[in-house]
């Protein structure tokens, strides 16, 4: 597109208008006049910036990415502040593609999902609004901030931190999580979240304890509850 409003302003790369004399100057092939190169391209860039306000010279309307972003986080930021129990399925059916990808923890840890049922990769909008139906029956949620948020494109994420209380158990833990996810056409196509899941997990634990062994150095030493 360049060269071609390079071309329509009488500046080719090899000839070209001096900025300043008005001179049409040729560059030699062999060897090149970098002065006068930097002439040239000014003299292009600034012709080819004064033809980019016009329509008739770029029929064709290419989408701000700025816009393309702050829609992006848009649709990520409305599904969040819509997660409550009643809220949640209403705002998966609206704002989560059929054949969108969840990967809630991890992509796959079979003991995990033992105790956090949600954990793992799934797809669709019921995996979105079912995980964080069954968050709402496991713990009280007693804080959920967003501190940062990062948009580029169809890119988006969000940080931040949570406080929960374990329903039975009634133990109460503060997680860090991040968030990224994927925005196409108004639809989320992919959510990841993560966080302390050593911490989540521990929430729910009665009685128990690991003998845990870390390095050859390190003597073996208990934790958890007991």
């Amino acid at each position: 597109m360049f060269r071609q409003v390079a071309a329509r302003r009488g500046c080719g790369w090899h000839d070209s208008l001096d900025g300043r004399s008005g001179k049409r100057m040729h560059l030699p092939v062999g060897a090149p006049d970098f002065s006068v190169g930097r002439r040239m391209l000014a003299s292009c860039f600034h012709d080819a910036a004064s033809s980019n306000s016009r329509e008739d010279e770029f029929p064709m309307a290419i989408p701000k990415s700025d816009d393309l972003s702050a829609a992006s986080l848009a649709v990520v930021l409305d599904f969040l502040s819509n997660t409550a129990p009643d809220k949640v399925e209403a705002a998966a059916h609206r704002l989560v593609a059929p054949d969108a990808v969840y990967v809630s923890l991890n992509f796959d840890n079979p003991e995990l999902k033992k105790i956090e049922p949600w954990a793992g990769t799934a797809t669709g909008p019921s995996a979105y609004s079912s995980t964080f139906l069954r968050v709402a029956s496991y713990w009280h949620v007693e804080d959920f901030s967003v501190t940062d948020k990062i948009a580029s494109g169809e890119d988006v994420a969000i940080f931040g931190k949570f406080t929960y209380r374990s329903v039975e158990v009634g133990h109460v833990f503060t997680s860090p999580f991040a968030i990224l996810a994927k925005v196409r056409e108004g639809k989320m196509v992919y959510f990841q979240f993560m966080e302390d899941t050593y911490a989540s997990a521990s929430s729910f634990r009665q009685s128990g304890s690991w003998t845990v062994k870390t390095t050859r150095d390190t003597p073996a030493f208990d934790v958890g509850a007991t």
